[in-house]
């Protein structure tokens, strides 16, 4: 099995994980990152009802990301679409839908999320998505 081939299919376990537990599998996605994980997010804290999502870099303050995802944010959808793979990168394309618990806003866009993988664990990731829509549903 090629590189591309090993990180893709780690990866759409984890996302099908991710949905099917409508974003209660922190600890596979915990698991799947190196202890010392470069960690991004498009809005970098600037949402100021969200600001954990922004960027980490280690697995441990990881848990401060999801633990703000899981308070916040009901998941409505979440369709991980294309794999798009090349060496040890991986970029997931996908749509998602989340409401936000307080506001009842709802976010809905689509989102990139970039990888690099290393012998099956993860050391880097940035995700990008409409983050106009994220400051509007928090305020």
């Amino acid at each position: 099995m090629s590189v591309e081939s090993r990180n893709v299919a780690i990866l759409k376990q984890a996302y099908d994980s991710w949905l099917a537990s409508r974003g209660k599998s922190v600890s596979e996605w915990i698991d799947l990152c190196d202890a010392n994980i470069a960690f991004g997010s498009l809005a970098n804290g600037t949402a100021v009802q969200a600001n954990y999502l922004t960027s980490y870099s280690s697995r441990d303050a990881l848990t401060e990301y999801f633990a703000g995802i899981e308070r916040d944010w009901e998941m409505l959808a979440y369709d991980a679409q294309d794999y798009i793979a090349q060496g040890d990168r991986v970029v997931v394309l996908l749509q998602c839908e989340w409401r936000n618990r307080r506001t009842g806003k709802v976010v809905a866009t689509p989102k990139a999320d970039i990888w690099r993988l290393n012998d099956g664990k993860a050391v880097e990731y940035y995700e990008f998505y409409d983050t106009a829509q994220v400051h509007a549903a928090v305020a």
